[in-house]
């Protein structure tokens, strides 16, 4: 409605901002606090903060910018912005490393895809992860989220007065440690994935060995007997190449992300056989568990499709779509 792509509808206006305000407060709800801010906890429990939950800060952010807030117990009143700078900042400090040694295996942009904390003292203990080969390999579509979820928070805060942030740090501080995480991370990317942009679904998996030293020096290999790719983390992972190197006017992001664009929809990965109910094949959903389907004659799961990774090259491709045709702005604020 906002961009005139259809009618307006009062009703249904209102039907919608109901939901969103309501969105933004269940996920606020799900709440860690820690002597430094908090977190929105995963579905493992309060102890448990995921990479993943970065996107979800958009419902924060809609429904504070239509003015709602949270209300707890006793009718105690909580700022959804608030909640969002707080939850950002922790993945930033915890799941996010930077070459700073904080642990032996400390790289620049290599991020866990969980984080574990005390619930007696709120301390951070340790890296885990869930669907990632170990807690200290970089789970790709975990660094995917993380890779789309802080450039898009940093095109939101542009639309917010310097004073909303004051109490919440101030603008510079925010900025800047939501930019260190985005560069990072999508700096990870580009280090540690194959030429034509597609990673492998865990940078440290058990048989990427077998893979070669040069496996990031040539193209991905989805047919490959030794580690899956997963090009959901691919689709995640392009858009947020595209968003910073628009934030910051850098071609080297913009072209990492078209590059990923491109082999997203080459016949490689596309999926061109009308019986195939999928969009982007060779998607990988939960290797530790056994969940992929692994072909007759494949020893690594491939030629599957998943409903995010096939989201995410749609929204992708719209949003390449749109600058190419210079039409309205992909974001999800208002």
């Amino acid at each position: 409605m906002n961009e005139g792509r259809m009618p307006e509808n009062e009703w249904e206006r209102n039907f919608y901002e109901m939901a969103l305000k309501t969105s933004g407060s269940v996920q606020a709800r799900r709440w860690t606090s820690l002597p430094s801010g908090g977190y929105i906890y995963s579905f493992n429990g309060p102890h448990s903060l995921f990479a993943d939950t970065i996107r979800s800060l958009r419902a924060l952010a809609v429904a504070h910018q239509l003015g709602h807030s949270f209300m707890g117990e006793w009718d105690v009143e909580t700022s959804l912005l608030a909640r969002l700078v707080q939850h950002a900042k922790t993945p930033a400090d915890y799941a996010v490393y930077y070459g700073e040694g904080r642990d032996h295996y400390d790289l620049w942009g290599r991020t866990a895809h969980e984080s574990i904390f005390n619930l007696n003292d709120g301390n951070y203990r340790c890296p885990n992860s869930q669907q990632g080969f170990s807690p200290f390999t970089t789970w790709t579509r975990g660094l995917a989220w993380i890779m789309l979820g802080a450039p898009e928070q940093l095109e939101f805060l542009k639309t917010l007065d310097d004073a909303e942030l004051e109490p919440l740090g101030g603008r510079e501080s925010i900025e800047a440690f939501l930019l260190k995480m985005a560069k990072s991370t999508c700096d990870f990317y580009i280090e540690n994935t194959a030429t034509d942009g597609i990673p492998y679904w865990d940078t440290g998996a058990l048989n990427t060995h077998q893979l070669g030293d040069k496996v990031y020096d040539r193209e991905s290999e989805p047919f490959n007997s030794a580690e899956p790719v997963d090009s959901s983390a691919a689709a995640i992972g392009a858009q947020g190449l595209l968003r910073l190197g628009h934030y910051l006017n850098d071609e080297k992001y913009i072209q990492a992300g078209l590059t990923v664009m491109k082999t997203l929809l080459s016949d490689t990965y596309l999926s061109l056989n009308e019986s195939h109910q999928g969009l982007i094949l060779h998607s990988v959903y939960h290797r530790p568990n056994g969940w992929d389907h692994i072909p007759e004659g494949q020893s690594v799961p491939c030629g599957e499709s998943s409903m995010w990774g096939d989201y995410h090259a749609r929204e992708a491709a719209l949003y390449v779509q749109r600058l190419a045709k210079n039409e309205p702005y992909l974001k999800f604020y208002l």
